[in-house]
């Protein structure tokens, strides 16, 4: 099995901006391939391919990891609200996870509500830095 989110959540020492906020069940970290910084993804912390199969203490605690992780990004990035998807379909990260993606209060009318996504799966050079995704991370963890 190739799942991107078990590899990271396996590192000994895994980099801010893939360890926002953990618990025994859930995983916050920072999108890797977007261009607007503050998209989060939620990830459980065992592999499971649907929603359906989150155990009852894992659907427990990700409507508190949500909203917790909302108000944090409104705190700390000045958001006027959230987006939260969820797909799990895309080869090498059928793993479920929530994309927790801010909305920021000058964005552009085309890269609202699903228009978002323009801002995910950029080329290398459009990526929110390394050095910037840990400074929001230690941002965010210290407002949770």
């Amino acid at each position: 099995m190739d799942c991107y989110s078990c590899r990271q959540d396996g590192q000994a020492a895994a980099p801010p901006r893939e360890r926002i906020a953990a618990d025994e069940h859930w995983r916050a970290a920072h999108c890797f391939d977007t261009s607007l910084p503050g998209w989060l993804v939620l990830v459980p912390r065992r592999h499971v391919t649907t929603v359906a199969d989150l155990t009852d203490a894992e659907a427990a605690g990700l409507g508190l990891w949500q909203v917790r992780l909302s108000r944090a990004l409104t705190a700390v990035t000045g958001c006027v609200k959230t987006y939260v998807v969820q797909f799990a379909e895309k080869e090498g990260f059928a793993h479920v996870h929530f994309h927790i993606v801010p909305r920021m209060p000058d964005q552009p009318d085309d890269r609202r509500g699903p228009g978002v996504f323009g801002y995910l799966g950029v080329p290398e050079g459009e990526r929110v830095s390394e050095r910037r995704r840990d400074e929001l991370a230690a941002a965010l963890r210290a407002h949770l």
